[in-house]
């Protein structure tokens, strides 16, 4: 067994699969902390570096492109010290460090892990049910349908709709960015109704926009994780531009479709307006952006 325990959290290496614990000091970001322990087996790992930083070192570990959920679902935006495949290493630490590092790259050889994208999903993501609250409501996901409950703080027109539900069978993907205090973030849900639509998240009933905490809002990106782990894999995608037929293709409703979509978002939001829930004003600046994202 390879391990090394820092305050940061710790890595433990049987030839098989890396376990890793963050740790529980108040400066490991709560993303990590609530995502808790990750069993990563040595067939999702391309490689294994130790980073040479200011007064101390950097494990990290890379993994094969398509096999974790959460980096699927992220894209590589997640804030580095956010980053669960990273450890930052004591200086007087170091030598423990490479030691691991060099029985998991050791590992690879032996077992002579590919490093070509992985086919399927090879580690499980966030376990379910998993509910997050961020600036803009309340996302949960429960393995099959996904629940947004709006925030006192939402768009009127968000709360006006109600609580939105979505089934997986209508999801196409999730769409992810963080809030980076800089910059708004988002966690987006595309169905087959909404492919098209280019509302903005503050005004899009099937997206959250992320403008509070952004230590909070990170956590969104557990559901993200979590749903995109229970979608095709995108191997399937290349699978089916090979002529191969995937497991399940999302496919665009047609133009008939899309203008019946058009009608109904348009329709409620008449109803709302007549009933005195959107002023004149907030009906006529959501329906310039309806019609913009159609």
């Amino acid at each position: 067994m390879a391990e090394i325990i820092q305050r940061d959290g710790t890595w433990a290496f049987d030839g098989d699969t890396l376990r890793i614990t963050p740790g529980l000091h108040r400066s490991v970001p709560l993303l990590r902390r609530t995502y808790g322990e990750i069993s990563v087996p040595l067939a999702a790992v391309s490689g294994v570096a130790l980073e040479a930083a200011r007064g101390h070192g950097r494990l990290r570990l890379r993994l094969r492109e398509g096999a974790d959920p959460l980096l699927q679902a992220t894209g590589g935006r997640l804030p580095d010290t956010a980053d669960p495949y990273r450890l930052a290493v004591a200086a007087d630490r170091t030598g423990a460090a490479e030691y691991v590092a060099e029985e998991i790259r050791r590992a690879l050889l032996l077992d002579r892990v590919p490093k070509e994208p992985a086919t399927a999903y090879l580690l499980p993501g966030p376990p379910v049910p998993v509910s997050v609250r961020s600036s803009d409501g309340t996302v949960s996901f429960d393995g099959t349908r996904i629940r947004i409950d709006w925030a006192d703080t939402s768009e009127r027109v968000k709360r006006a709709t109600g609580p939105r539900i979505i089934s997986m069978g209508d999801l196409v993907r999730v769409e992810w960015l963080p809030n980076t205090r800089h910059e708004d973030g988002s966690l987006r849900f595309v169905t087959r109704e909404t492919v098209f639509s280019k509302l903005p998240p503050d005004k899009d009933p099937y997206a959250l926009d992320l403008w509070g905490s952004a230590r909070r809002d990170l956590l969104t990106a557990l559901v993200a994780a979590a749903v995109t782990a229970r979608l095709p894999h995108p191997s399937t995608r290349a699978a089916a531009g090979n002529g191969d037929p995937p497991a399940r293709t999302p496919v665009p409703p047609p133009a008939s479709d899309h203008h019946d979509v058009l009608l109904r978002r348009l329709r409620e939001l008449g109803r709302l307006h007549r009933d005195g829930v959107l002023t004149d004003e907030e009906f006529a600046r959501t329906k310039a952006a309806v019609l913009r994202g159609f």
